[in-house]
Formats: structure tokens, sequence, C-alpha cells
């Protein structure tokens, strides 16, 4: 397919008023990227630029080493599914698929059988007949993605195409997606809000906020090594809780104090803590590694505010110091609220940011899975 390289992008749409204030990336060939963060972080707009469908500021766009920054999106040899579809209502399934095939002017014997395998990859191939107005949103969203894929483009751009369906076809839709990906080998950029989608989709994820980019990396990357706590509270359902404690160092041990609690860690796995002696830091802890305990183990004790079932699991919500505190445990795990609790913490699993910077502080030893 194709590579595809961003240099110093950039868009303005006023003097103070930014879409895109830098972006660097690379992407290989066959690979699927996610661009993921909250709405105006500048996904969108970025994919727009790669479309051609809005006009650079500042930088290049090259494709497959190809300058394609200021050429005419029909010529870029790239295809964008919308998140409203956008597939002619006037025209058929196989009329909608067939349309930039006859404006490459490909001869029609090699456009039905184009419009028909690919009408199967996406499992519409007994629709080609019906107008748009007589499909579901899930077949709808279908159709446009045959259209892009047809033309088999080096590119393919998808913005936010599953946000328009439920929850349960969204799940179905995404894992079809990631098949169809892993059938037609396009390099392929995926914009969403939705961290989940990015999570089970992507093979890079590039997280964005206010128009740059804070961290790019596998899911597992930005899971278990969140490169501020940003991205920490970004990603997860439900996200890192984040606690700030004074960090002491007293002989072979570091206490991490607390108003609610103290944390006692063994000073030679956590070396890189050194220069924060006497400061404070933060630590992160996501739901799963906050621990149901008793006895001598709870690092402390509260009372339980709300659970929230789930079916495979529950959400066990706190309130500590004005701080909603979100654990996951199991299903069989009875509790009720009113009921306290003692907590423990997966001490391999904790995350420590600068309090300042809110940059993750790497450590040489942390083992995370």
């Amino acid at each position: 397919m194709a590579t595809l390289e961003l240099k110093d992008l950039a868009k303005r749409y006023t003097k103070n008023i930014w879409g895109v204030k830098k972006m660097d990336l690379e992407v290989k060939d066959k690979e699927f990227i996610v661009l993921l963060g909250p709405s105006g972080c500048g996904k969108t707009t970025t994919m727009r630029m790669v479309a051609g469908l809005e006009e650079v500021t500042k930088g290049t766009i090259l494709l497959d080493g190809r300058d394609i920054t200021d050429i005419q999106p029909r010529h870029r040899n790239v295809s964008m599914v919308f998140q409203n579809y956008a597939i002619w209502p006037h025209m058929t399934v196989y009329e909608n698929i067939a349309f930039s095939l006859k404006l490459k002017k490909m001869p029609g014997a090699d456009i039905k059988q184009r419009v028909q395998e690919t009408a199967d990859m996406v499992k519409i191939g007994e629709l080609l007949k019906r107008l748009p107005g007589q499909l579901s949103g899930g077949q709808q969203q279908r159709v446009a993605l045959a259209r892009a894929l047809a033309v088999k483009p080096k590119l393919f751009l998808m913005d936010e195409p599953l946000s328009n369906l439920d929850a349960k076809l969204r799940v179905i839709m995404r894992t079809e997606l990631k098949a169809i990906h892993q059938q037609t080998e396009a390099t392929s950029i995926f914009v969403t809000h939705d961290q989940s989608e990015a999570m089970s989709m992507a093979d890079r994820i590039v997280i964005m906020k206010d128009g740059v980019i804070v961290q790019i990396g596998t899911p597992d990357d930005v899971y278990f090594r969140s490169a501020n706590m940003f991205v920490a509270g970004f990603i997860g359902t439900p996200p890192s809780n984040f606690f700030t404690v004074k960090c002491v160092f007293e002989k072979d041990k570091i206490l991490l104090n607390h108003s609610h609690f103290t944390l006692e860690l063994y000073s030679k796995e956590f070396d890189e803590l050194t220069e924060y002696n006497g400061k404070e830091i933060v630590i992160g802890v996501r739901p799963e590694d906050l621990l149901v305990v008793s006895g001598n183990e709870a690092v402390f004790t509260e009372e339980v505010l709300v659970v929230e079932p789930q079916g495979s699991h529950q959400v066990v919500a706190l309130n500590l110091s004005e701080t909603i505190v979100k654990m996951v445990v199991s299903a069989e795990t009875k509790v009720k609220p009113g009921d306290k609790i003692g907590l423990g913490f997966n001490i391999k699993k904790i995350h420590f940011f600068d309090k300042e910077t809110e940059n993750r502080i790497a450590l040489k030893s942390e083992v995370l899975l």
C-alpha cells in the first residue's frame, strides 16, 4: 500500500486559533493508526488536511515519498469515510460503490466484478439493488466503506465512522473493520474519541491534546506506560485514580505519605525517586490495580459509596477527601454501599508522575505487563 509522513504540519484558522499546532508523524506501510483525543484536539482537522479537504497552514504531507500537500483531493489516491457516511440517497448501493470507478474510466465488466467483490467483503453483496433509504444505519456505513475500498486507495481514512451506530453494532463493526484491514492490508488512519475503539483496533495510537501529539505508542504502551497524567486519565474505563503523596526516604524504604494512608516501597527498586525525597509526587493507580484486602494487608479502609454492576465485574466507588476513587473488582466480591472495605495497591503497577510537569517518572525496575 503506502507510507505517510507528516512533517511540522499545522492548521491555523485565525491569528490565535489553531486547529493543529504541530504534527510530526510517520505511518508505516499496512499500518492501522488511530488518532485519539477529546473533542477539539485536532484529530479530524489532521485527517482532513491529509485528504486535501482542509488547506495546510504550514508543513508537508508525503505519501510514499511524494509531496501531496497542495495536490487536489481527487489526485491523491486517498479514500475517506465520513462520520455521516455521505452516500448518495438517489443512487443504489451498486451505483454508490461504482461511482468512483466510473470516474476512473474503468471498463464496465471490471467495475461489476470490483463492486461485487468489495460488497461481499463488507457483507452487503445481496443489497446492491437497494437505495440507501432502505438500509439500516449499519448497512449504510458498510456502503460507505465499500465505496472507499473499491478504488483500492494508497491510504484509507476513517473519521469516526462508528459514532452513529448503537453500542452493540459498534462493537461488532470495529471487529469487522479490523478484519477488513487485515484482509486488504490497507494503510489506514482512523479518528475517534472513543478510547475503547482505539485500544481494540490500533497497531499504534496517536493521542492528541490541544492540537499537538502527547504520546504515540501501541495500546500496551499508552495504557501501561502512559507518558503523562493526561494520557493516564484519558485511557482506560474507568480512568486512573491519582493520589498526591509526599516522598520520604527512610533507610532502605520510601514512604509515600498521603493524608489517608502511607505506602511503603523498597528504595533500591525505585532509585529514580531519589531526587523527589521530601517532595510531593503524584501516583496513578488503575482501577483494577486497587485491591480489596483484609487485615494487615490493607493500606487504608474506606466506606463504599456506590457499586456499579457490569456483569463480569463491578465498579466500586469510594469518596476519599472529596475525590471519587474507583476500583474494578470481581462480580463474586459481595460489597454494597455503606460497607467498610480494606484497600491495597498492586505495587508493580503503580504509575509515578512529576507533580509540576505531570510527566511520567520512568523506572528501570518497573514490571509492567
